[in-house]
């Protein structure tokens, strides 16, 4: 295993992930290292584990603030591994499969990932997910200090934004959060049709239309702990929740 720190220059501080920790997860030592010089230039802080029980183990040691993981695994994959680290501590987590499986991706989803690219994919994009991903654990944070009155009801539909909180017919639904963000996304315009790119450039501020796919994985993956019924597909267009008649 690897730790690598940012230089102690003035300069590494001034960086978008000054101070961040990233723990990359890959047994493939190519890419590993082109993940970890990558991170490295963005001023990240990287640690690498190669299979699944290091995964776990550096993950409870460290305390990252978000996993890069590789589905294939020696020991035990990057699902289990993510189950594992879910249940130590909420994490976000960019999942990497060698195979554009959409079952793989919404069994990763399913298990608490909030992103995934299918390799090959450019560093540079790569860098800009993970930045997204911290971005957005940052809003959630400031928005569970910022209490909204009131709970928005969209039928047997709850959503309490202060606590990040989704209920079903009274029944609480675990959302990731980027789920939960995509789901609020929807919810403020009810009914109204948003194209993939509008939901891709709200949620995950990513303007690359390359990541429409993403867009239509989360929504399946909601759709499964919602109801299908809920959400609206506008084909060609984009998606809207649907809510009953007034």
């Amino acid at each position: 295993m690897e730790q690598t720190h940012t230089s102690q220059s003035g300069a590494a501080t001034t960086t978008p992930g000054a101070q961040r920790r990233v723990l990359v997860v890959e047994d493939d030592t190519t890419i590993v290292d082109a993940i970890a010089a990558r991170l490295r230039a963005e001023g990240f802080l990287v640690q690498t584990a190669s299979d699944g029980p290091a995964a776990v183990d550096t993950a409870e040691a460290w305390q990252p603030d978000l996993l890069i993981l590789d589905i294939m695994l020696p020991g035990f994959d990057g699902l289990e591994v993510c189950r594992r680290v879910q249940a130590q501590r909420p994490v976000p987590v960019l999942m990497l499969t060698a195979r554009d499986d959409e079952t793989d991706m919404l069994v990763g989803l399913g298990v608490g990932a909030d992103d995934y690219m299918t390799k090959p994919f450019s560093m540079r994009e790569l860098a800009a997910r993970v930045h997204v991903l911290l971005r957005r654990v940052e809003r959630a944070a400031v928005a569970a200090s910022t209490p909204r009155s009131g709970i928005l009801r969209l039928g047997e539909l709850e959503i309490d934004h202060a606590q990040r909180r989704v209920r079903v017919k009274a029944e609480d639904v675990h959302l990731t959060p980027t789920e939960f963000d995509l789901l609020v996304c929807l919810a403020n315009t009810p009914r109204a049709v948003l194209s993939r790119e509008q939901l891709l450039a709200e949620v995950w501020d990513w303007a690359d239309a390359s990541g429409t796919r993403t867009v239509d994985s989360h929504i399946k993956a909601l759709r499964r702990k919602i109801g299908a019924e809920r959400i609206r597909t506008v084909h060609g267009v984009g998606y809207a929740l649907e809510t009953p008649n007034p």
